[in-house]
């Protein structure tokens, strides 16, 4: 194998070793975006970005040159640079060796802002290599656009400077958000130690802020101190404050057992007394004294309980035996008070009004010796027979009304005003007076309205 073909079959295997570890670098950054991106890294930061960097493998005879001596330039903004020399072929292969070299930084820094730009990458790795790469641009053996690929390798440097700043930033926010839950949770606990009475929510509560507690990272030692030591001082005055309550609690419900004791053998006295309504507002007074003596320990609570309630019971069900016999006999007076109605429904005052009240008068005193009906017929019975009463009275009223002289006098003298003005009307008419003729004729319409209704009055009583 010549030279030539030794130097081309080394840069074919370079190539093809570069060509795999971009493909490689180039599937990691294409992972790394589509995972999530930690809490501490720093959102992307918008930058102008500089004009893309040409690829030089496409013509690199605009960005270097091969002299007859096969040395190879490139052209720099400080004008040519040798970089190497090429003897084992033709100068266009020589330019496109170094041209690729060019490629494979260009496609570096690429990989660098990929990186950077999408948050996956470490700024600060990627700082130091975006630097290393700079550095080696000073004198590397390359052939391209040196002056856009160091504009982009600025860029990767900007980006990767602020993105560090950007990460800082965000842990000191995550730290003073870290310090300001801590301080809520604490001054919620005090409020809680302080204030709450909710013995159990509280007490959930504050378990549940422990908890949280415990995932909260990122505050400085000497601060978390500070707070911890509010936070369990917190605790403590709670829990000192609970059982402060419970056991004045015991001793409440020590009290309450020993009344609710004398309540309940009054209660049992009672169950044999015939007294029914008195002795049922005792009973009623005995429950309204039993809720406020308060809860006596549960297993004393429920059986005073049981014996009260069955104290109760026993008089209440003889009361209601009694009553069951009671208002078998109100039913039958029931049925009699029925048979009078039917009797007084019968009564015409029309036609005989002092016999109509001489008959509800007897029915009346009927009605009274029957006595007690049930409670639920009280209002319908007594509603009809005050019915007819109403029906009596009214036609009492209405002959009084029409024999009233009084009501007799006023229509009379209504009936002089009307024939007053009458006459005043007619005496203007023939004397020629039109205006006092329609003046006494206006008044004695207005008197002959009024007429009208005392005689409707008289004539309806």
């Amino acid at each position: 194998m010549t030279d030539r073909e030794t130097t081309q079959s080394t840069d074919v295997a370079e190539v093809t070793e570069v060509t795999a570890e971009v493909v490689t670098e180039v599937a990691e950054v294409a992972v790394a975006e589509s995972e999530p991106v930690a809490a501490t890294v720093a959102e992307p930061v918008e930058l102008k970005a500089p004009a893309p960097v040409p690829v030089a493998s496409t013509d690199p005879t605009k960005w270097g040159r091969v002299d007859e001596a096969g040395t190879v330039y490139v052209k720099t903004d400080d004008g040519e640079r040798s970089v190497g020399s090429w003897q084992a072929g033709e100068p266009a292969e020589g330019l496109a060796h170094y041209a690729r070299r060019f490629d494979d930084i260009r496609t570096e820094v690429e990989l660098l802002e990929a990186r950077i730009v999408s948050g996956a990458g470490d700024p600060k790795q990627s700082l130091t290599s975006a630097k290393h790469i700079k550095e080696s641009l000073v004198d590397a053996a390359v052939v391209g656009d040196l002056g856009a690929l160091n504009a982009r390798v600025e860029y990767v440097l900007a980006h990767a400077r602020q993105a560090i700043e950007a990460a800082k930033q965000a842990r000191e926010a995550a730290r003073a958000g870290s310090v300001a839950r801590k301080q809520e949770l604490a001054e919620e606990a005090e409020t809680i130690a302080s204030e709450s009475t909710q013995w159990k929510v509280a007490g959930d509560r504050l378990r549940a802020i422990l908890d949280e507690w415990k995932t909260i990272r990122g505050v400085d030692r000497k601060t978390d101190e500070q707070l911890w030591r509010r936070f369990s001082k917190a605790r403590d005055t709670f829990n000192r404050r609970r059982g402060s309550h419970f056991a004045d609690l015991d001793r409440q419900r020590s009290t309450a057992k020993a009344r609710k004791q004398e309540l309940v053998e009054e209660a049992e006295q009672l169950a044999e007394s015939d007294d029914w309504g008195p002795t049922a507002g005792r009973y009623k007074a005995l429950m309204t004294e039993w809720k406020a003596a308060g809860r006596a320990p549960k297993d004393s609570d429920d059986a005073l309980w049981q014996r009260f309630r069955a104290a109760q019971d026993k008089f209440f069900a003889r009361r209601s035996a009694a009553f069951n016999e009671r208002d078998a006999e109100f039913h039958d007076n029931a049925r009699a008070k029925e048979e009078l109605l039917a009797e007084a429904e019968k009564i015409n005052p029309g036609s005989d009004l002092d016999a109509a009240r001489a008959h509800l008068h007897r029915i009346q005193e009927r009605w009274e010796a029957i006595g007690k009906v049930p409670r639920e017929r009280v209002r319908e019975l007594e509603g009809k027979l005050r019915a007819v009463e109403e029906r009596v009275r009214n036609a009492a009223d209405q002959q009084w009304r029409r024999t009233d002289p009084e009501a007799q006098a006023r229509a009379a003298q209504f009936r002089e005003r009307v024939e007053e003005f009458e006459s005043k009307a007619a005496k203007a008419r023939a004397a020629g007076d039109a205006r006092r003729a329609e003046q006494a004729e206006a008044q004695a319409a207005q008197w002959r309205e009024w007429l009208a209704a005392a005689e409707q009055a008289v004539a309806t009583r």
